[in-house]
């Protein structure tokens, strides 16, 4: 059985090894990240430890493991509605994504991170930040368990959901969990898809409205 929890203080560091391990080759991420693929992993690595240490606070990244086993098989990290990053928050992530992109490549990520935010819609939703499996356990339904734990709560609060996906493999996956594509997201390596799964009562309408990024 596949369990899915709220990520602890202490799943920091077997998280990112997960994440840095399923995005190591993943287009977007590599072009976030820049440098020679020697060292791509340990970039990555770098970038997830940023993205995680405040989301852990938060309370909205999960991790699914097995019953009773302690290794984490899959990592999803989230974004509440209305979350605004701080002047204090970024001063803290700043030294790992120094790390991850070099004091060349900081730049080249705010652009790619500025062209993702700028499709993001404008209304109030959950977005699914980035979502990982071990390479061991792919196949096996980890994905979609992770999904179905949070996206139950966001149902529950009657909230709509985004994200992008570079793959489209992983979107027929997200396509099983509610979301349709939007359009492809320009500016960015590889333009991943932005997807958008409508809030419960709209879906129970039989409504798919596409978001507008413009208001």
């Amino acid at each position: 059985m596949i369990v899915v929890a709220p990520a602890a203080r202490s799943d920091l560091h077997a998280a990112v090894a997960v994440l840095a391990a399923a995005f190591e080759h993943d287009p977007v991420t590599g072009a976030v990240v820049g440098g020679p693929p020697t060292d791509r992993l340990e970039r990555t690595h770098h970038l997830f430890t940023g993205l995680l240490r405040p989301a852990l606070a938060d309370g909205t990244v999960d991790v699914a493991r097995y019953a009773g086993d302690p290794d984490i098989l899959g990592v999803a990290i989230w974004e509440a509605p209305g979350a605004v990053t701080s002047i204090v928050r970024l001063a803290a992530q700043l030294p790992s994504f120094w790390r991850a992109c070099g004091p060349d490549g900081v730049l080249r990520a705010a652009t790619i991170k500025h062209a993702i935010d700028r499709h993001r819609p404008r209304r109030p939703h959950w977005y699914l930040q980035e979502i990982g499996v071990a390479v061991r356990a792919r196949g096996m339904g980890v994905g979609g368990a992770l999904l179905e734990a949070r996206l139950a709560d966001v149902d529950a609060s009657d909230a709509p959901a985004y994200l992008e996906s570079s793959t489209e493999r992983n979107r027929r996956l997200y396509r099983r969990h509610g979301f349709v594509d939007v359009a492809p997201v320009r500016g960015v390596t590889a333009a991943p898809m932005s997807m958008w799964r409508s809030s419960l009562s709209e879906r129970s309408a039989r409504t798919e409205p596409t978001p507008d990024p413009t208001v």
